[in-house]
C-alpha cells in the first residue's frame, strides 16, 4: 500500500519553522526593549550617568597676602664726621683724611649687631686713596640719644674690620723688613666678642704666607695624561 503525500510531513515541518521564527522574533524584541531601558536608564550614553557639564565645584585662586615688614631701615651716619669729631683718632689719620676724587673719600663702612645697642653698631675703616691699604678701624656705638660712643679702635698698617655673625673680625698684614705692600709676609685674624662694656678676644689665627709664588714669569707645566687601568 502506498503511502499518500508527504504533506503532512512538510505541513508539519512548516509549523515548526514558522513556531521558531516566532519565538526569535519575540527574543529579538525583547532584547531591543531590554537594550532601549537601559539606555533610557543612563541617559542615552550606555554608560554611568555623571550629571550635566559644570555641576562640580571650581577651585578659586586666592592671591596671598605678604605681611608688612616690621624691621626698623639702618639710620645712616656720614662716617666722615665721626672720624673728625672722635678724639680717640690721631691726629695723623685725621690730617690725612682728605677726598680721593671728588667728594669720595677713602672710607668704608659697615652696619651691624656687635654691642646689643639701640640700634646698629658702626665699622669704620680708613684707608689710603693710592693702594687702599687700611691705616684705622673704629666702632661706633650708638646711645639712646642718638649719638654714638667710640668703643674699639686699632691704628696701624694694613688693617680692616668686618662683622662676622655678631662678632668683629679684625684682619691685620705682617710684613717684613723687605716685603712689598702687595706681598705681605703673612697676617693676623683676630675676632672680638662684647662682653658687658668692652670687646674681649676670642679668637687669633696666624698665617704665614708662601713667599716662592708670585715671583717669576714661568709657563705652566703641561697638563699629564690621565692613567689607565
Amino acid at each position: 500500500m502506498t503511502r499518500g503525500p508527504t504533506a503532512d510531513t512538510g505541513g508539519g515541518r512548516g509549523r515548526l519553522l514558522s513556531g521558531w521564527a516566532a519565538s526569535s522574533t519575540a527574543l529579538v524584541g525583547l532584547a531591543a526593549f531590554g537594550l532601549f531601558a537601559v539606555s533610557c536608564s543612563t541617559g542615552g550614553t550606555g554608560t554611568r550617568d555623571e550629571g550635566p557639564a559644570g555641576s562640580q565645584p571650581v577651585a578659586q585662586a586666592t592671591a596671598s597676602v605678604t605681611a608688612p615688614s616690621t624691621v626698623k631701615p639702618t639710620p645712616r651716619v656720614d662716617a666722615v664726621d665721626l672720624l673728625k669729631a672722635d678724639p680717640r683718632v690721631s691726629g695723623r689719620v685725621r690730617s690725612d683724611l682728605k677726598p680721593c676724587t671728588g667728594d669720595e673719600y677713602p672710607v668704608d663702612t659697615s652696619y651691624g649687631t656687635l654691642t646689643d645697642g639701640p640700634s646698629a653698631d658702626v665699622v669704620v675703616n680708613v684707608m689710603t686713596c693710592g693702594d687702599s691699604v687700611g691705616v684705622g678701624t673704629y666702632v661706633y656705638r650708638p646711645r639712646a640719644n642718638g649719638t654714638y660712643e667710640n668703643v674699639f679702635t686699632v691704628e696701624q698698617p694694613s688693617v680692616y674690620g668686618t662683622i662676622d655673625r655678631g662678632d668683629l673680625v679684625v684682619t691685620t698684614q705682617v710684613y717684613g723688613t723687605k716685603d712689598a705692600v702687595a706681598y705681605p709676609s703673612g697676617e693676623e685674624v683676630i675676632t672680638y666678642h662684647w662682653a658687658g662694656s668692652r670687646f674681649n678676644e676670642e679668637d687669633r689665627v696666624h698665617n704665614d704666607f708662601n713667599r716662592a709664588v708670585g715671583t717669576g714669569d714661568g709657563e705652566f707645566p703641561a697638563p699629564a695624561e690621565p692613567t689607565k687601568n
